[in-house]
C-alpha cells in the first residue's frame, strides 16, 4: 500500500451539458424538500436503535444458550442495519444537517460493529468515492494477497477458487476493517496519515475509548452476565464471532457486485489527470440494482442505487429512487450508459468477474 498518493483530476470536456441538465432536474425535484433525512427516516433509525438495545438487553437476561444466541444475533443485525441506513448517510453529512451531529450519530451506531467511523468516512468519501476502481487510489480494492479484485493485481494459485471462497472473505471484511485497517490508518501506515484524522492526544483517547467500548459492549458485559446465568464463555465467543461474520457478509452482499458488474478498472495514469470525465468514470465503474421484492429497498440504505449514490453522495438515500429515474432519463439523452439490473443478474455478473480475476 502506498504511503502517499498525489491527487488526480478528471477533465470536464464533453460532460458540461449533462452536468447542467442533471443539476437543474435535481434542483427542481428538491424544490420543496431538503436533502437530509425526513421524519420517516428518523423514525426508522429510532426503531432500529430501540430494537438493537432491546435485543441486547434480552440477550443478557437469557439463561438458555440458544435463546442468548438468537437475541444477541438480532442485536448485531440491528446494529448492521443502523450502519447501512444511518451511518452511511451520516458519513456523507446527509443524515442530519449539522456535521458534528452526523459524527456523533456515527460514533453511536458503529459501536456494535467496532469500526471507527472517522477513518471509515475518510476512506469511503475521499478515496473510494473520488477514485472508484482506480488502482491504489480506491482503498476498498487494495491488494491483499487473498482476493484479486482488479486485473492489475498479482495473481496467486489459490485465486482460481476465489469465486468459491469469497463468502468467507466477505464475512471477515468488517472485522478486518475494525482491527486491521483502523489500526493501520491510526498508526500512519496508509495514505490517510495525510488527512490528520483524530489529531493529538484527544484523538487517541477517542479512538482507544471507542475500541474498548466496543469490546465491553459486545464481549465484556455478555461474558460476565452470561457466566452468572449459566452460559459458558465458549458459547459467548462463538455467538460473537458468528454474529459479526454474518453482519459483515450481509453488508458485503449489498455492496460487492456494484463495482464489479461489467465495470471498468483503471491503472494509475501517467500524469495527474484521468483520461475521461468524472461522470463517465462513475457510469463505467458502478451500477444500480433493484431489490426483489421492491419493499426491501427500505432496508438497504440506498446501497442498491449505488451509481445514483455516487452521483449524489450528499443526498439522503430516501431520494435515490426518484434521482435514479432522473439519471436514467438524462443519461439516454446525453449518451451516457446507465445500468440498472436485477439482483440475480448482479450476482451472476459478480461470479463471472470473480472467475475472470481468478485466472492467471
Amino acid at each position: 500500500m502506498a504511503d502517499t498518493l498525489s491527487p488526480l483530476s478528471f477533465p470536464a470536456a464533453g460532460e458540461q451539458a449533462f452536468h447542467r441538465a442533471l443539476k437543474r432536474a435535481a434542483h427542481a425535484y428538491l424544490a420543496d424538500d431538503h436533502r437530509y433525512a425526513d421524519a420517516g427516516r428518523l423514525a426508522l433509525a429510532t426503531l432500529l436503535l430501540a430494537l438493537c438495545g432491546g435485543f441486547y438487553a434480552l440477550a443478557l437476561m437469557q439463561q438458555q444458550a440458544w435463546a442468548f444466541f438468537g437475541c444477541y444475533f438480532l442485536f448485531v443485525m440491528m446494529g448492521m442495519l443502523l450502519n447501512v441506513n444511518v451511518n452511511h448517510d451520516a458519513s456523507h453529512n446527509a443524515f442530519l444537517r449539522a456535521p458534528w451531529a452526523n459524527r456523533l450519530v456515527g460514533r453511536l451506531v458503529t459501536l456494535p460493529l467496532g469500526v471507527d467511523p472517522d477513518y471509515w468516512r475518510v476512506r469511503h468519501v475521499e478515496y473510494h468515492h473520488v477514485y472508484a476502481n482506480v488502482e491504489h487510489y480506491d482503498l476498498d480494492t487494495e491488494e491483499n494477497g487473498f482476493f484479486r479484485q482488479t486485473p492489475f493485481q498479482r495473481w496467486r494459485k489459490h485465486m482460481r477458487y476465489q469465486h468459491l471462497y469469497w463468502p468467507l472473505i466477505a464475512a471477515l471484511s468488517l472485522p478486518y476493517i475494525a482491527w486491521i485497517f483502523d489500526w493501520s490508518d491510526r498508526l500512519g501506515k496508509t495514505p490517510l496519515h495525510e488527512k490528520n484524522i483524530l489529531p493529538g492526544r484527544g484523538g487517541w483517547a477517542v479512538f482507544i475509548l471507542c475500541k474498548i467500548g466496543h469490546l465491553l459492549l459486545v464481549l465484556g458485559v455478555p461474558l460476565v452476565l452470561c457466566q452468572h446465568n449459566g452460559i459458558g464463555w465458549p458459547w459467548v465467543l462463538l455467538t460473537y464471532t458468528l454474529s459479526q461474520m454474518c453482519a459483515s457478509l450481509l453488508v458485503v452482499f449489498l455492496l460487492l457486485g456494484t463495482h464489479w458488474a461489467q465495470a471498468e478498472f483503471y491503472p494509475v495514469p501517467e500524469g495527474t489527470s484521468m483520461p475521461h470525465g468524472w461522470y463517465r468514470h462513475n457510469f463505467a465503474t458502478a451500477c444500480d440494482w433493484l431489490t426483489s421484492p421492491r419493499w426491501l429497498q427500505h432496508l438497504t440504505g440506498g446501497l442498491n442505487y449505488h451509481l445514483t449514490h455516487h452521483l449524489f453522495p450528499g443526498w439522503n438515500h430516501r431520494h435515490y429512487p426518484a434521482l435514479a429515474n432522473i439519471v436514467a432519463q438524462l443519461a439516454a439523452q446525453h449518451g451516457m450508459e446507465y445500468r440498472c439490473i436485477g439482483y440475480r443478474e448482479l450476482l451472476a455478473q459478480q461470479q463471472q468477474f470473480l472467475r475472470r480475476m481468478g485466472q492467471p
